[in-house]
């Protein structure tokens, strides 16, 4: 395969031929970063060091991704384990912020690209890689994140990006491998990418990419058993927040990332979190992925339904929005962005008082909350019963709607004269 003439290097970032011996490879072991692997020793007559970082692939075994990588002839291949501090630093933030982006996608990618940045130029630094290369295409978010974050963090590392070089497509990545005897797992007949952690798992290609195509999810879902074929019987878990993070499921202390999977494990027996979304890329284009996020589904549902019992409405309203902000932010590769440490701290502060326990029930992919409790609760019995009680002085209703009415009456009663 001869490498294409159209893309041209115009970035100060990326790395070109003869600059470097050693590149550190974000590796994971799929088809693009198997097929790169080959790629960068042929064309840029470089070592490889394959870097994979465990963030808790639900469906991936790193170790045979590690073996595969020194088959391929990487000079060495690390594996990082990860998980909790990717679930400390960042799952914490996005369980307080609901992570949501444009209706139902919980941001497992976006937040793993975060930690991935940040262990690929440590782990460069410690090794003596000045550059870094990773999996993304380019029509995607991934090398905004990948790139943009890299050079935040070591503005004198390099980058390269051979899927935007090669412009190769996936026939044709499944045509190299083949050819190069490189092992996959992608086929004609199941034509799909992942991209996973502990938060969540990203499927793409194949029947996912047309909107006007019905997605077979009997052939495409890896983690969450499909609604249809979930247990017939109902399950209730419990799960205990303090200051805005999950601290015990069903009564049982765990740290966040033992909860988070044990989430994962209840979550996909019964098709929890499965989002069909078209989202906008930073890049422009309207896409189509298929989401699983069972653990992700439950914790941030609980969260959104306690905050909402612990704080006023207008308090509620704003952090909507506020969290809207973050989820923008975190898709479109800002984590570093300043505007993005005083949304922490707004979030840090209303989460002060998101301490309690709520249950949730769960069928056939759904997740609903059914009971809840806080020290912190502003329901007040006396207060909100129908039945008769003196703490709600109701003679002072009328009086209320008359000036809560006025505005719309008196504009009503201009125009209908």
């Amino acid at each position: 395969m001869q490498t294409t003439t159209t893309y041209q290097k115009i970035s100060s970032h990326e790395a070109k031929k003869g600059e470097f011996k050693t590149c550190l490879l974000l590796y994971s072991g799929g088809l693009d970063t198997s097929v790169m692997l080959k790629w960068i020793q042929d064309e840029y007559q470089a070592e490889i060091i394959a870097l994979t970082i465990d963030v808790g692939q639900i469906h991936e075994d790193l170790e045979i991704a590690r073996q595969k990588a020194l088959k391929l002839g990487a000079k060495e291949a690390i594996i990082i384990d990860a998980k909790d501090r990717f679930a400390e630093q960042m799952l914490t933030r996005a369980i307080k912020a609901n992570a949501d982006y444009q209706g139902g996608y919980r941001l497992s990618t976006p937040l793993g690209r975060v930690i991935l940045s940040q262990i690929a130029v440590e782990q460069a630094q410690k090794c003596g890689a000045t550059v870094i290369a990773h999996g993304a295409t380019g029509k995607g978010n991934d090398q905004v994140r990948f790139e943009g974050y890299i050079t935040t963090l070591a503005p004198d590392l390099k980058i390269i990006a051979p899927v935007r070089e090669w412009a190769m497509g996936r026939d044709e990545e499944i045509a190299y491998a083949e050819k190069h005897g490189i092992p996959i797992t992608q086929t004609s007949a199941k034509p799909y990418s992942y991209d996973d952690n502990m938060w969540g798992s990203t499927g793409e290609g194949g029947e996912i990419e047309d909107p006007k195509l019905v997605p077979p999810l009997e052939n495409i879902l890896e983690v969450c058993t499909h609604p249809k074929d979930a247990p017939d019987e109902s399950e209730i878990v419990a799960v205990t927040f303090e200051k805005g993070v999950p601290v015990c499921l069903n009564d049982k202390k765990l740290s966040i990332s033992a909860l988070v999977q044990k989430c994962n494990e209840v979550g996909a027996r019964h098709g929890v979190g499965i989002t069909h979304l078209i989202e906008d890329r930073l890049v422009g284009l309207k896409v189509r992925g298929i989401y699983e996020a069972p653990g992700a589904e439950i914790l941030v549902t609980a969260h959104f339904n306690l905050e909402k019992l612990v704080s006023t409405r207008d308090v509620n309203e704003l952090k909507q929005l506020i969290d809207q902000k973050w989820a923008y932010f975190c898709y479109g590769a800002k984590w570093f962005e300043p505007t993005m440490a005083a949304i922490h701290a707004f979030q840090d502060s209303t989460n002060e008082r998101v301490t309690g326990t709520v249950k949730m029930r769960l069928y056939k992919g759904a997740a609903t909350v059914v009971a809840l409790e806080s020290p912190y609760s502003l329901f007040n019995t006396n207060l909100a019963t129908f039945n008769k009680n003196a703490a709600f002085n109701q003679n002072a209703s009328a009086g209320f709607i008359e000036i809560y009415n006025l505005p719309q009456k008196t504009f009503y009663s201009l125009h209908h004269e």
